[in-house]
């Protein structure tokens, strides 16, 4: 995101606002080929300083840091997504907020940088060369149908019945594959379902997971076939994973299948175990993560998971309208910082409204010495289902902190937020009408938050 003080780059000259145009006479596209260009010894940089073009010789040994972070991931253009999801979330985004939040990409360097999924419907032969040569794993793979009738229905595109042959092109080179089902009630659930985990079985066996989504919903959806899950076919659901998980243990020795938690909430059903989970690389997915928080707020010793930016992490590199919109040097973005501590007696932990299951429980059975609540904040902007505490926006925090307590020291989990401190709806931190602190959102956190470290 800028020039770090004293690094390689610094001593040749770079500047912030200096603008990138070649790495050894040529300009990489993304940010993957960039790093491989300034891996080298002595890389010699273009840059455009004032319109002025100069050349920056840049003396450090192979493999030692340049010193220059970039805020672009990609630097031609984002594969856009030429799919017509009736599920798809993006089109069900209100109007007015940051443009970054509408692109809708299908880039399999997204799925390898920041874990997006792409339906393949795009990729290409030389696309599989560069995976192949770079080693570009794990990729991450919508799936949602196996039948080629079913996908391209669900996708809307006549490539879709067909681009799962990339599926078995990559797994056939051992690249690590990721997939996703998106269930939509209705539509691919039930047999619909229950042929895709047959198809994944009979032709895609070396998977190394496959994720079991609910379909989200806001109140801005046009879809008249999209709806919500009702608790039974939330458990039905269920019981095709748990059938299916079975089967893929007999057949390649792990459950390979697994449900998101938003699943075992609709469900009213326990959630399974953390070491159920497997190496719980799905967090993403919103898959495991229930029972991580739980085992990190139970047990102080337990491994602190890594930090979960939430469903628009790959738009949020630097602060773009486009991923693919600037390669310039920028300053460091505005760090999010906690209001100033004082001695508080009482805490309210905000949340959404799924998240307030998860953590109520554990709160009501600790031994805070505090007075503990918690607040689930209603997701009115979004509407529909929409509970997931990473959607909640400045708006609807505004709204429940309107009679709020200014004797109670208010928590709220870092996942809702940018890099930059921002919500979705472009209000930040400092726009709530009562101070409140940003925490991690892992168990940890709240654990030393509620005084029980």
């Amino acid at each position: 995101m800028g020039v770090l003080d004293d690094s390689p780059a610094a001593q040749a000259g770079a500047r912030v606002g200096d603008e990138i145009t070649a790495v050894d006479g040529v300009m990489p596209r993304d940010i993957i080929e960039w790093q491989w260009a300034i891996d080298v010894s002595n890389p010699s940089i273009s840059i455009t300083r004032g319109g002025l073009e100069q050349e920056l010789e840049i003396i450090k040994p192979e493999g030692a840091s340049l010193g220059i972070e970039i805020e672009s991931a990609v630097f031609d253009r984002v594969r856009t997504c030429d799919n017509h999801c009736e599920f798809c979330f993006i089109h069900q985004l209100p109007k007015g907020m940051r443009r970054s939040l509408y692109l809708k990409d299908d880039d399999y360097r997204l799925s390898f940088l920041f874990g997006n999924f792409t339906t393949l419907t795009r990729f290409t032969e030389s696309d599989l060369e560069r995976v192949i040569d770079e080693r570009l794993s794990p990729l991450h793979v919508s799936i949602h149908a196996i039948d080629p009738f079913d996908r391209s229905r669900m996708l809307k595109n006549p490539r879709g019945g067909m681009s799962l042959r990339w599926l078995r092109a990559l797994l056939d080179v051992g690249i690590e594959v990721r997939g996703q089902i998106v269930v939509c009630p209705g539509v691919n659930d039930g047999e619909v379902l229950e042929r895709t985990m047959l198809g994944i079985a009979d032709s895609f066996s070396d998977l190394a997971s496959v994720a079991v989504v609910p379909l989200g919903i806001s109140k801005f959806n046009s879809e008249a076939a999209m709806r919500v899950h009702t608790s039974e076919e939330a458990r039905n659901v269920l019981s095709v994973v748990h059938q299916w998980q079975t089967l893929f243990e007999q057949l390649v020795g792990h459950k390979m299948v697994f449900a998101a938690d938003e699943y075992f909430l609709m469900a009213d059903e326990p959630f399974p175990a953390l070491n159920d989970y497997g190496d719980c690389d799905m967090h993403e997915d919103g898959i495991g993560m229930a029972a991580t928080f739980a085992t990190e707020f139970l047990n102080e010793s337990a491994t602190e998971t890594a930090p979960r930016r939430g469903f628009f992490a790959s738009v949020d590199v630097g602060q773009l309208t486009n991923p693919a919109a600037y390669t310039g040097l920028r300053s460091t973005p505005v760090a999010i910082t906690a209001s100033p501590k004082r001695k508080f007696d009482a805490v309210t932990v905000l949340t959404g409204a799924m998240g307030a299951k998860v953590i109520g429980p554990l709160i009501d059975n600790s031994n805070s010495p505090l007075d503990v609540s918690v607040l689930a904040v209603e997701n009115t902007y979004f509407g529909g289902n929409t509970g997931v505490t990473g959607l909640l926006t400045g708006t609807d925090l505004c709204e429940a902190l309107s009679s709020a307590d200014p004797s109670r020291r208010y928590l709220l989990p870092d996942v809702c937020l940018s890099d930059a401190g921002q919500f979705l709806d472009g209000l930040s931190v400092d726009d709530l009408p009562v101070p409140v602190d940003v925490i991690p959102a892992h168990g940890h956190a709240l654990r030393e938050a509620l005084g029980l470290t």
